[in-house]
């Protein structure tokens, strides 16, 4: 196998789903204490999320709440309840090409603006006969990591 044109740098997101986002707020909020940043509504993407973040710096990793704008829609938002894991991707529009060439199935849709402004996409849950190697089970969001993120990744690599 060809070697990666590209590194996962971290895990960028955890998104959880429910069919009310409030029991979710209730316990990762009000309880754990993780901090509110923004919310995002898309109909396309049927979703209605709150965005948390925990941590510091660029160790933070953010935390989705999501709810569907319409729970008979899809794509189904909150089913299952880890919706999906979020991972930073220094080159992503190269990994994209470097995981479809090597049979890995990604989700409709191709690379998009993110509910945070970061470019992204994601790898299918489920195996094709085209495309055989999937996320078993879970959706697995790559996004592009922001240019700083990168640099630092570089420099600790090099031992900087």
């Amino acid at each position: 196998m060809s070697q990666r044109p590209f590194t996962v740098l971290g895990v960028q997101q955890i998104a959880l789903g429910s069919s009310d986002r409030r029991a979710l707020r209730e316990l990762w909020v009000d309880r754990l204490g993780f901090e509110p940043v923004s919310v995002y509504r898309s109909a396309a993407e049927n979703v209605d999320e709150e965005i948390l973040r925990v941590g510091l710096g660029l160790g933070q990793v953010e935390v989705d709440l999501m709810q569907p704008v319409d729970p008979a829609g899809r794509p189904v938002t909150h089913t299952p309840p880890l919706h999906h894991v979020g991972l930073w991707i220094d080159a992503l529009r190269s990994a994209v090409v470097w995981l479809v060439t090597h049979g890995v199935r990604l989700a409709p849709g191709g690379i998009r603006r993110g509910a945070t402004g970061h470019d992204v996409c994601f790898i299918h849950p489920k195996p094709s006969p085209w495309f055989p190697v999937s996320g078993n089970g879970v959706l697995i969001e790559l996004v592009q990591a922001p240019p700083e993120l990168v640099a630092r990744h570089a420099a600790a690599a090099r031992g900087d």
